[in-house]
């Protein structure tokens, strides 16, 4: 299939993996439930494990999913090598008590999750999605499909709109879903119709708003691809992609040499990542532990594969905007369509050093891709990644890149269609290096 074709039919499977993933518990399912579907195992954590060497594994803690394929020769000593990225997205998250309004009007009650660009959810018809927790001790996805919108006020009745719209996050945030008496009304009923239960069996529930349009593509040659949420589904579907491309190679079905290749999935990124699915907390390296001790591996052993190990941190970062050229480096100027960035920042805010930065290229040259670097303006300090985190808890070499995009934390942001695929092409590449 020609380059073009290849990278369309990427960006195409892309926007079905986001509207399979509303939420980052949707996000993980959908990991999962692709993983199994191409031969993976499910494992539970409260499960004991035997993981053997030529498996290919998946587990999902609440909106994390980490998956991983042994070669046929792995040893105690074998390197790692993982590719992190998030299931979250910045957005709103429903409320205790979330059924409100006035004046004929039923409105959800919502407070703000992470930075999301709140003017970018204005006037789009909104999804609720998420997971419930029952009486019977089970827990179910549910998502309402288009049910909610932030209707902006016309610009007869706020003649200053144009020059300068600033949203009150609690007074000019609560969507609307529906007309009537909010004391007769219970948008809970809603979500639990679109996941086949009753609203008396609802006893917590973990629910965010999502845009409902499908991701898109167009621009001239189809160069642009639009979407919710490629913060940071993009580089999950990225790195699902090269695991299941990169899976059996021998004639005996299972993979034969290189590293034990690993895709963490992390939720809450844009929190700063400190929860039990989130990159600061034990789970990858609870994960780890439990591969190496199948493999034989004591703890000097393990520590032996991390310091051959390495993680590409994958995350969007910033293309160059034509109409706010100043707020990026004057020089260093990536934008979309000529290849995934290496992020770099001199105070650490990204893990990339010199010899993270080498190997990037080389995995690059194997990939046959193109790749940019990316620094921020002096002036306009950039946001960090769970590089850092994971470099910090592992000790494992860390380096950060990613896609660049435009309005970026908007509800809908703007990649490079050819940009996505290539960065799926060199996660290949860092798999089976």
């Amino acid at each position: 299939m020609p380059a073009r074709a290849q990278s369309l039919a990427h960006a195409d499977d892309l926007a079905d993996f986001i509207a399979a993933s509303p939420s980052s518990y949707h996000a993980a399912a959908e990991v999962a439930r692709r993983l199994e579907a191409a031969g993976f195992t499910r494992l539970h954590e409260e499960d004991a494990w035997t993981v053997s060497p030529g498996g290919r594994y998946v587990v999902v803690r609440d909106g994390a999913a980490i998956a991983w394929t042994v070669p046929a020769d792995a040893a105690a000593t074998t390197p790692a090598h993982i590719l992190g990225a998030h299931t979250d997205s910045p957005g709103f998250k429903l409320k205790p008590q979330p059924t409100t309004g006035s004046r004929g009007w039923l409105q959800a009650a919502v407070e703000v999750y992470g930075g999301p660009l709140l003017n970018s959810w204005l006037d789009r018809e909104l999804r609720l999605a998420g997971r419930l927790a029952l009486a019977d001790g089970r827990v179910v996805l549910a998502d309402t499909g288009a049910l909610l919108r932030l209707p902006q006020l016309a610009i007869h009745l706020d003649r200053e709109a144009n020059t300068g719209l600033a949203l009150d996050k609690q007074l000019q945030t609560q969507p609307v879903w529906g007309l009537g008496d909010p004391t007769q009304a219970d948008i809970l009923g809603e979500l639990a119709a679109s996941a086949g239960v009753s609203a008396a069996e609802i006893r917590g529930y973990d629910v965010v708003i999502a845009d409902s349009a499908r991701g898109a593509v167009f621009g001239k040659d189809d160069a642009f691809f639009a979407s919710g949420r490629l913060d940071d589904l993009a580089s999950v579907h990225a790195g699902l992609v090269a695991l299941i491309e990169g899976g059996p190679s021998t004639s005996s079905g299972t993979r034969s040499g290189g590293p034990i290749a690993v895709l963490a999935a992390f939720d809450h990124e844009e929190l700063g990542s400190h929860s039990r699915s989130g990159a600061a907390g034990p789970l990858l390296e609870d994960i780890l532990e439990r591969v190496y001790a199948d493999l034989g591996a004591d703890a000097s052993q393990r520590r032996q594969a991390y310091a051959s190990s390495w993680c590409l941190s994958s995350d969007v970062g910033h293309s160059v905007h034509p109409n706010y050229a100043h707020k990026h480096d004057p020089v260093v100027q990536p934008v979309l369509g000529s290849g995934p960035i290496l992020k770099i920042n001199a105070n650490q805010r990204y893990a990339t050093d010199a010899v993270g930065s080498a190997a990037w290229r080389g995995w690059c040259e194997s990939a046959g891709i193109r790749t940019q670097e990316f620094v921020s303006n002096n002036t306009v300090p950039c946001g960090s990644t769970i590089g850092p985190i994971t470099a910090t808890r592992l000790g494992i070499r860390t380096v950060d890149v990613g896609i660049p995009i435009l309005s970026m934390h908007s509800a809908r942001e703007l990649a490079g269609v050819s940009d996505l695929h290539d960065l799926a092409r060199v996660a290949g590449a860092f798999f089976s290096a």
